[in-house]
């Protein structure tokens, strides 16, 4: 535990893991990440070497502090700020009720949005945290600044809806009061960004008498960016830093890490800076990030100016960077293998939107499985039976069993690799009026001309567990089935493009900032709540395979 490793390897959240907040108590450093509609919200990661990192909570777990029904794709949970004050952990949180587009293109139309601001706190990071203090709702990404003299500031991006206005308006700022537990005084403008627009991601620190504001800016696509200003004075006017943005890769296609962005700072124990940021890793063949937004880290430096900097002043995300000066600290492996054999879910799994997750499953009705009480259709804001962990490698293999026994063709379970309502496959068991229990896949593919596309439907026996399997290969993805004690593995002849299942592949205005999932859902739309019960769920991240038949056993 003494040795000090060298380096740490980007990303260090993979997979759907954006808006990065990081907090250092102690020796012990923290790192919220952003859930959209999924639940519970927000994130949590922990690591104590900065290399190595266990995800440890997700604080956001009743319906008091979160209720996402009927919340569309990509909102939710925003952009969470994680700090600690006065022995107490901080978390300010965003849920977007309505994205809000325009039907006029440009800014000629009003683009409406709901979205409000909340904080919760707790004494112990992985504890019970409270019910939430309503903050705002005059934009999205809040932090909390915890100035020296013990005041508190709330910092939101302000939204304008108004045509012809900018609408990413710049940065607000507001007193909280701790003691009235609201916001107090009127709110200020205090930045209005840069010419690259877009400016959101607002983070306040103090240092040498200078107040830096973080922000990012550019959009979260392509054109992402760090920006960074200053100000003698809290309310301003701040100063832009010399070099505009501090960390991009918009100008730079040949950098492993796109979409560079979002940043927040942390200070180590000896005194070195590091920056978090999102960043996304494209398909080599297609462009799009199946991954989602993931979280890297870079080491930064001071310069003599006052102004930070990259170590070496290129303003580039790197794919490995130095390590800073503190003892290795490693975690053991999550298992591949989740049997459900624990009242609990495994943390690696969530579900979409619903504070109520008796409604949907159980792992106590049938010990040693998760069961799926069929509830509404794929795609819906409401009530889905779909569980789910996130896909963290481009390569990867996965596979359940489950038992289910449909009664009619309103009545489906399986297996799924989806994105959102509208980005999915699905891989599932249903009944047929002539041709009894099969299997087919269904997909919807938001970039053809035929968004929903059915398989052609296998029949397979009545009364015995199922083994459903996907291997994925970047873009490469393959569904294959296994009927009771049947020795070998039957595999669908259809190749599906993984890549749809991304942020990129979508039609131009729908919000996509999510990532990649694969999981099992049940559906009963004739409402009778049919069950599926799941026995197990393997997930391997693994290296690519020229042949994906070749056996995972």
């Amino acid at each position: 535990m003494s040795e000090t490793k060298s380096i740490i390897r980007n990303p260090i959240l993979p997979g759907f893991n954006p808006d990065p907040s990081i907090l250092r108590v102690g020796d012990d450093y923290y790192i919220a990440t952003s859930t959209f509609e999924w639940y519970p919200g927000v994130q949590i990661h922990h690591s104590r070497d900065l290399i190595h990192w266990r995800l440890l909570t997700r604080p956001l777990t009743r319906e008091s502090q979160l209720n996402m029904l009927g919340d569309p794709d990509s909102c939710g949970v925003w952009a969470p700020c994680l700090s600690y004050a006065d022995g107490l952990f901080y978390l300010i949180y965003t849920d977007v009720k309505r994205y809000g587009r325009t039907t006029q293109g440009g800014s000629a139309g009003a683009s409406l949005r709901d979205m409000h601001n909340y904080l919760v706190t707790s004494p112990r990071i992985d504890g019970d945290w409270s019910d939430p203090v309503f903050l705002n709702s005059s934009g999205f990404d809040p932090s909390l600044f915890h100035d020296d003299d013990g005041r508190k500031y709330l910092l939101n991006m302000l939204w304008d809806h108004r045509p012809g206005h900018n609408r990413f308006a710049g940065i607000a700022l507001q007193e909280y009061s701790v003691r009235e537990c609201k916001l107090i005084e009127q709110r200020q403008l205090i930045f209005k960004g840069t010419s690259l627009g877009l400016t959101e991601g607002p983070h306040l620190y103090k240092r040498n008498g200078y107040y830096y504001l973080l922000t990012a800016e550019g959009g979260t696509g392509w054109g992402h960016a760090v920006t960074l200003a200053r100000s003698r004075e809290l309310t301003g006017p701040y100063e832009l830093h010399p070099d505009k943005y501090i960390l991009t890769s918009r100008h730079r296609p040949d950098m492993e890490l796109q979409r560079a962005g979002h940043g927040d700072l942390v200070e180590t124990q000896n005194g070195e800076t590091y920056m978090v940021h999102l960043c996304g890793r494209p398909l080599r063949n297609h462009g799009r990030c199946t991954l989602g937004r993931e979280t890297a880290i870079q080491p930064m430096r001071w310069s003599e100016d006052g102004w930070l900097r990259t170590v070496d002043g290129q303003g580039l995300p790197h794919s490995e960077v130095a390590a800073p000066a503190l003892p290795v600290h490693a975690f053991g492996a999550s298992p591949t293998r989740e049997d459900f054999d624990s009242p609990q879910l495994p943390l690696d799994f969530q579900w979409l939107r619903s504070p109520w997750p008796d409604e949907l499953f159980s792992l106590t009705e049938r010990p040693g499985h998760l069961r799926l009480y069929g509830r509404e259709s794929i795609g819906s804001l409401f009530r889905q039976a779909l569980v789910a962990r996130r896909q963290q490698s481009h390569c990867f293999s996965a596979a359940t069993m489950v038992e289910f026994e449909p009664e009619h063709y309103q009545q489906m379970a399986g297996l799924i690799c989806y994105y959102n309502s509208f980005k999915f496959h699905y891989f599932y068991i249903s009944h047929d009026e002539t041709l009894g229990k099969h299997v087919r896949v269904m997909s919807c593919l938001p970039d053809q001309v035929q968004s929903d596309t059915f398989t052609q439907p296998i029949a397979i026996a009545n009364g015995v567990p199922v083994n459903l399997r996907v291997e994925v290969d970047y873009e490469r993805l393959h569904f294959a089935y296994r009927v009771g004690d049947q020795d070998d593995w039957c595999w669908l002849p259809e190749q599906f493009d993984a890549s749809i299942l991304s942020d990129e592949a979508s039609l131009p205005g729908n919000p996509n900032f999510t990532g990649a999932f694969v999981g099992m859902c049940c559906q009963d739309l004739a409402g009778t709540c049919l069950p599926a019960d799941f026995d197990y769920f393997d997930y391997q991240g693994r290296g690519f395979r020229p042949n994906p038949f070749i056996s995972a056993e």
